[in-house]
């Protein structure tokens, strides 16, 4: 007799980012409890964000990145007695970033779902969990692993009469800044798709190659721009550059982010690594060091995408220079800025578009599986079925995968019922 015939389901509904990257929000009903699992905005212009979400149980949210954290406020606001589980590392990174994307709505002329108030009472609302640990919702119990992603990221595990794992966003290999996800056992895998189809390089070959393409600005007479996630990309960048002897600079919310994650040592490698390469760079926090920070060698700032924040600023300076460069650390979303100068060499500054005209280079520092990690944590997690979201080319791993696993590839606002 299967568990089907038993009559245990699971019905799974996406509220965004199924067959795209950014918006994410899943609804998991098992076992009569409803779990949302993030609730997330889009970086685009305009911001996109997922369906309303229904009335739920209890939230899960894998970390604070925008794009799997930025609408939480707005889901607590709506539901005034909502749990949220989440490190503590995630629920300080996303109440910092939801305050930053209040202030991105503001300049760039949108309505922000939420308010500066909305975001602190919705700190009221999470509780704080840690890996290894579980949580029993009912007769559902849920635990906690790495995701490997970025200090604080975590894959929930939910044990019923089905064992389910949603992975958030992952990454496998082992950084400078924290280990890598280990496979979970489970029945279905609910997992990101973000580089289907795409490999990444070698991360100690593109460690070097960076470094040397920074060598050949600084001895040419330019300025090397890095933006950089706030989160993650960072501080993994001040540890690669800490004992190079550049004269570094650091702008923009980073240094914030970087000074929380040596708060909370337990979600990092080596926290008097990070702490050392952070004394090692100069703070640019006003008009008069930022002056001095474009007369530096090497410039890391915030935001990530080019979507506003300090690095704007610097772009401007540097535009019409052919021996500075932007160094571009992240996966750019499409309609954001970065992805605009990559595309087409143009930045959008206030409405006005302009041609950049220094060099702009794109360094594959990605903190999420490639597309072969990807099929070989699948593997290694031994499940029934598999859930495939958070991508645009799902389906290259989906035909790999079909004949061996029963493969989903849910939209946004299907149900699911497996």
């Amino acid at each position: 007799m299967t568990i089907a015939s038993l009559g245990f389901s699971m019905k799974i509904r996406f509220l965004g980012g199924a067959n795209e990257v950014g918006g994410l929000g899943m609804v998991l009903e098992t076992n009569g409890t409803k779990m949302l699992f993030d609730y997330g905005i889009t970086p685009s212009d305009p911001p996109k964000y997922p369906l309303a979400a229904p009335p739920v149980d209890i939230a899960m949210l894998t970390h604070g990145h925008a794009d799997h954290s930025g609408m939480m406020p707005w889901l607590c606001r709506r539901y005034h007695n909502l749990r949220v589980l989440s490190t503590s590392m995630t629920r300080d990174i996303s109440l910092l970033l939801a305050n930053d994307s209040i202030k991105i709505c503001n300049s760039e002329g949108y309505v922000s779902p939420y308010d500066i108030e909305d975001v602190k009472q919705a700190g009221g609302h999470y509780d704080a969990i840690k890996y290894h640990d579980s949580e029993d919702l009912g007769d559902t119990e849920v635990s906690f692993h790495s995701a490997g992603h970025i200090p604080g990221s975590t894959m929930f595990e939910v044990n019923g009469e089905r064992t389910l794992l949603f992975t958030g966003d992952i990454n496998t290999v082992h950084t400078r800044l924290i280990d890598g996800a280990k496979p979970v056992k489970c029945d279905v895998l609910a997992i990101e798709s973000t580089y289907a189809g795409r490999e990444h390089e070698n991360r100690s070959k593109t460690e070097l190659a960076f470094l040397e393409k920074i060598d050949e600005v600084v001895n040419r007479g330019g300025l090397a721009i890095v933006p950089a996630f706030a989160v993650g990309r960072t501080q993994e960048l001040l540890l690669l550059l800490s004992e190079t002897g550049y004269d570094v600079w650091l702008d923009g919310m980073g240094r914030v982010v970087t000074y929380m994650m040596i708060d909370e040592p337990s979600y990092i490698c080596s926290p008097k690594k990070l702490r050392k390469a952070l004394a090692s760079v100069n703070f640019a926090r006003n008009e008069s060091s930022r002056k001095q920070a474009l007369k530096g060698e090497v410039i890391i700032t915030t935001s990530g995408m080019l979507d506003g924040g300090p690095v704007l600023r610097y772009l401007q300076y540097i535009s019409n220079d052919p021996k500075s460069a932007v160094l571009l650390t992240g996966y750019q979303v499409e309609g954001t800025n970065g992805r605009l100068l990559r595309d087409s060499g143009v930045i959008d500054i206030q409405g006005f578009k302009q041609k950049v005209n220094c060099e702009v280079k794109f360094f594959d520092f990605s903190s999420h599986a490639g597309h072969s990690e990807l099929i070989k944590f699948i593997g290694a997690c031994s499940p029934e079925e598999v859930i495939l979201y958070h991508g645009d080319n799902r389906e290259v791993i989906a035909e790999k995968l079909r004949g061996e696993y029963k493969v989903h590839v849910p939209f946004v606002d299907e149900t699911l019922e497996i």
